[in-house]
């Protein structure tokens, strides 16, 4: 049975996500232009940087130039990524231009936490334990449980259902005992190994356990399912989505450069309309900005609607 959602929301992360990966190097001032085109579509949404130690991550060595840079537009909000207590102290610092909510993250594939984070699992709890610590004494909310590798790592395969129920509660188990409440879970699929099949076990499982949660999916188009399965969240009736202009970026620990990274913001939008779902997102100024995206990285991004624009017939306008 179909459960479609009545809207969807769709967080673009398309310069976070883009330039953390990009051999660039891609100058500040395109990175503003990109955020502040993207905030003319009706994206309500736009991670905007990444507050991470520019010698692991040198697309950002820049953050902080790009977060004074753009220019705010009304109804949007501006977010940035940052994955420890020095991190967050950059990011409060732009208090006056950022939205700054945190999630406790978790990876479902040990593997995947060492290549990414450098913590096993006991390890990964114990500094989330910290963390979230430190962002409630500074008044950071903490509202979210992310799962890395909720499908699949490219370090120890396929990731069982009960390993991501396993993480879930390793993020609960956090929230209760610093003292905050959980509302969403958000599923990463952090290298591509997301199937529609999977999706459907996951999401149902997921709803069964803990009904009371949003859910929220990230999903890389690696090899060529995103899209897929993205309709089949929209199906179940997810309604938050993590997306990317043009397709930009991928995960620069996943271990296969070149590879796809979110599923294209142009590609959800498009599939929502068709599905008759608002997203409050102007579909033709996007296809315009992915275009710009192409420009700025100076090569093919794997969006195919950024190919080919809407459907329309041959000859018409």
């Amino acid at each position: 049975m179909s459960n479609f959602p009545t809207s969807v929301e769709i967080v673009e992360e398309g310069p976070r996500e883009g330039f953390q990966i990009e051999p660039g190097p891609i100058s500040t001032a395109a990175k503003i232009e990109l955020i502040d085109a993207l905030s003319q579509t009706g994206v309500k949404t736009i991670q905007v940087a990444s507050f991470v130690n520019p010698k692991a991550v040198p697309g950002w060595a820049d953050a902080e130039a790009v977060v004074r840079g753009f220019t705010p537009s009304p109804g949007v909000a501006y977010t940035a990524l940052w994955f420890n207590e020095r991190g967050m102290e950059r990011a409060l610092s732009h208090r006056d231009r950022l939205v700054n909510a945190a999630a406790i993250a978790l990876s479902a594939s040990e593997a995947f936490s060492l290549q990414n984070l450098r913590r096993d699992r006991q390890g990964q709890i114990e500094a989330m334990r910290s963390t979230v610590a430190a962002h409630l004494a500074a008044n950071v909310p903490v509202d979210r449980v992310i799962v890395m590798a909720a499908f699949g790592c490219n370090f120890s395969g396929e990731v069982p259902l009960s390993a991501v129920i396993s993480t879930i509660k390793d993020g609960l188990g956090i929230a209760e005992e610093t003292g905050t409440r959980i509302c969403a879970i958000g599923l990463g699929d952090s290298m591509g190994w997301c199937t529609p099949r999977r999706i459907q076990e996951t999401v149902t499982a997921i709803r069964e356990r803990w009904p009371e949660l949003e859910l929220s999916l990230h999903l890389h188009d690696t090899r060529g399912l995103g899209i897929a399965s993205a309709y089949e969240g929209l199906r179940l009736g997810v309604s938050k989505f993590d997306a990317a202009v043009a397709g930009l970026g991928g995960c620069p620990f996943a271990g296969q450069p070149g590879a796809p990274g979110n599923i294209a913001t142009e590609e959800l939008v498009l599939l929502c309309e068709q599905l008759g779902i608002p997203t409050g997102i102007n579909l033709d100024r996007l296809i315009d900005v992915a275009r710009l995206a192409e420009q700025i990285v100076g090569h093919r991004l794997p969006s195919a609607l950024l190919r080919s624009g809407r459907p329309k017939m041959i000859g018409t306008q």
